[in-house]
């Protein structure tokens, strides 16, 4: 990573939906100075720098955005992969599976010969295996993979959270771990008003109740079929979450975002990429945190941890 006062350059790798959501919020957000747009239809990617140019003038960024390719990732701080198959309605992530395998590695070994050293952050779904995918193709360290994880469910979690309680989201923690998708799960042990836990708030409150509570969790697993379902895909909240994760990573934050990270040890499910809270800084992850889960939750967590491990051990195998 630069220090400050050196370029921040980012290589957006698919100009589609969600690369151009997310290089649109880079732009309107100022978060780096070079930004480089790399598709397998390079005419897309040369219209697309040129529309985001011509709205230069509007933004508080003089950021140098052109349509490029993989020799120039050899310089930048970020490569963020968003190309891949689109989700067809009604099929769930693990089925994208076999279409993108064979993207990623006709995508991954150019970025290696450019020389690139600095962080990967994946979107491609089903994200947790991509990222792993990308880890396994590059060799490089684990906390310099990075996927998109749960922080878009998070936000989804903490959203209806907020709509449901009358509180602003920003002041509800709550978490969505595991699996990006359909084993995905809500560790209530861990969901905080203000500085109370919510099942707390819900038992004094006669409106309220634990039902509705997982009725919500259940809402937030199934909205990314719901928005395919009524527009064809989803790109602006995925947009928004990496433009987030990048200020994280840039600004040395160390600040705590649901990605997937690779959980190394314990409970059989060492070397699995799955969503979980990471305290995230200039180099990538610092660390991943330790859950203090109740037994349910743990096994509901491991579960999905499982799951990904058995999809991984049929593309290795």
């Amino acid at each position: 990573m630069k220090d400050n006062g050196f370029t921040k350059k980012i290589a957006i790798v698919g100009t589609g939906f969600v690369g151009m959501s997310f290089a649109y919020a880079l732009l309107c957000e100022g978060i780096c100075d070079e930004l480089v747009l790399l598709d397998i239809n390079r005419e897309k990617a040369i219209g697309e720098a040129m529309d985001l140019n011509h709205g230069l003038a509007f933004a508080k960024t003089n950021m140098k955005i052109f349509a490029g390719e993989y020799t120039d990732c050899h310089d930048a701080d970020m490569v963020v992969i968003c190309a891949g198959v689109s989700q067809k309605p009604g099929e769930d992530r693990i089925s994208l599976l076999k279409r993108n395998q064979a993207v990623f590695e006709s995508i991954i070994s150019p970025i290696l010969s450019s020389g690139f050293q600095g962080i990967f952050l994946v979107a491609t779904n089903p994200v947790d295996i991509m990222t792993r995918m990308v880890q396994h193709l590059s060799g490089f360290d684990s906390a310099r993979v990075i996927g998109s994880g749960t922080t878009l469910d998070t936000a989804r979690l903490r959203y209806l959270l907020g709509a449901y309680l009358s509180v602003d989201p920003k002041n509800v923690h709550a978490y969505v771990i595991g699996e990006h998708g359909d084993s995905e799960m809500v560790p209530w042990s861990q969901a905080i008003v203000g500085t109370k836990p919510i099942r707390e708030v819900v038992a004094e409150h006669q409106a309220f109740s634990e039902n509705d509570l997982q009725n919500i969790a259940t809402e937030v697993r199934r909205a990314a079929y719901q928005i395919i379902e009524v527009k064809g895909a989803t790109y602006y909240g995925i947009g928004l979450s990496l433009v987030r994760i990048v200020k994280a990573v840039f600004g040395g934050e160390n600040s705590i975002l649901t990605v997937s990270a690779r959980l190394d040890t314990g409970n059989g499910i060492g070397n699995v990429y799955a969503g979980v809270p990471c305290i995230l800084g200039r180099d990538g992850v610092r660390e991943v945190l330790r859950l203090k889960l109740e037994e349910k939750e743990k096994e509901e967590f491991l579960q999905s941890c499982r799951k990904l491990k058995e999809v991984w051990e049929e593309i290795i195998l």
